[in-house]
């Protein structure tokens, strides 16, 4: 497949996404509650029982120190002076994320992956982990066998051979909540709907929707992505309250009229309300051909001339004869696509006409270029 054509595929799937009628979604699939979130949660600790891909100690002390202090606290005390040369430890960070309403007790995934130079963490087991919050506090444990899912073999003559990434593993429910983070959630008179991608429109038409589905005006639509929402301050009416609301469906309103051209790809995506004022393009180059024929050159007889060898340069320049096309008022995103794909443009190409066009005022849209 050529480059024409797989511009010409992008185009027109991306006018097939766009002209499609628009569907109702859910509250919940385009917003979500202030409060209600993620946390990210880090730790480092030391992964053990390794088969001599650990890190090379002498030149990671970091990881003799955090040995060192590993055994201190069970009364083993290695001498300042002695640095232990081990191939099966390595130091590792660990992250996680707390889930929302995450209580104590549960279990999360985390995620290891090594901070030294160790080869592959395949094998090992992490040691007990404290992972915290960015206050500072702990709020899980972690501990457990990891799970590598890649592959780092070396011989001895130097070749090596590895498959993802040996260096990075995971362990399922490795780490267990020892902490609840505070939400506002039940504490709050008010709750806050935060909108995915910030629209006035879109912002207005929840509110109305809330306030029609409850018969009530408990729903205000602060800005262009929170609406503000009175809630029932009892917890369990609260729960019942917020699984009928986010279930309840709208249609958002439109986007704003974008092009994304991807100009390492080729990639263009042309939004549905794209539309071009009265213009004219044509798209076209100067083919340059320089070709050298050789000559011989014979003097004439009884002359004292002799017989050399010349150039003769030939200068051909052709046109390509691409026709120019016109815009007219309101032109359609399929007419826009049509017009574009005959004049066969390259990606660079592309990128130069809607350029063009976006500097003489006749696209209505805001070029994005990534």
């Amino acid at each position: 497949m050529n480059i024409k054509n797989t511009i010409t595929l992008i185009l027109i799937f991306s006018s097939i996404i766009f002209s499609n009628n628009v569907h109702a979604e859910r509250i919940k699939d385009i917003s979500s509650f202030a409060g209600v979130r993620t946390n990210q949660l880090l730790g480092y600790g030391l992964v053990v029982g390794l088969d001599g891909t650990g890190d090379q100690t002498s030149q990671t002390p970091f990881t003799i120190q955090s040995l060192k202090s590993f055994l201190k606290q069970y009364g083993v005390t290695i001498p300042p002076d002695i640095n232990p040369q081990l191939k099966n430890v390595a130091a590792v960070t660990v992250h996680a994320e707390l889930l929302p309403f995450a209580k104590p007790g549960q279990n999360i995934d985390i995620t290891v992956s090594s901070l030294g130079n160790a080869k592959s963490l395949r094998g090992g087991s992490l040691l007990l982990t404290p992972l915290r919050g960015i206050d500072g506090q702990v709020y899980a444990i972690a501990q457990g066998n990891l799970v590598v899912g890649g592959l780092g073999v070396q011989g001895s003559d130097g070749s090596s051979i590895s498959i993802n990434i040996p260096s990075a593993g995971r362990i399922p429910n490795g780490a267990t909540v020892e902490r609840a983070v505070p939400s506002p959630f039940a504490s709050s008179d008010e709750l806050y709907l935060n909108l995915h991608a910030a629209d006035f429109t879109t912002a207005k038409r929840v509110q109305m929707r809330i306030n029609k589905h409850f018969k009530q005006n408990i729903a205000y639509a602060v800005d262009a992505v929170t609406v503000k929402i009175v809630a029932p301050f009892e917890q369990v009416s609260r729960v019942s309250f917020i699984a009928d609301l986010e279930n309840i469906e709208l249609i958002p309103g439109e986007a704003a009229a974008k092009v994304i051209i991807n100009s390492r790809t080729g990639t263009v995506v042309i939004g549905s309300n794209v539309s071009v004022s009265p213009a004219a393009v044509t798209h076209g180059s100067l083919a340059v051909t320089i070709t050298s024929d050789p000559l011989v050159s014979q003097p004439n007889e009884l002359s004292l001339g002799e017989t050399v060898v010349v150039d003769r340069t030939n200068i051909e320049v052709e046109q390509e004869s691409n026709r120019m096309f016109v815009f007219g008022p309101s032109v359609t995103l399929n007419e826009i696509v049509n017009a574009i794909n005959q004049v066969g443009a390259a990606p660079g190409d592309l990128v130069a006409i809607l350029e063009a066009l976006k500097q003489a005022g006749a696209l209505r849209a805001e070029l994005v270029i990534i």
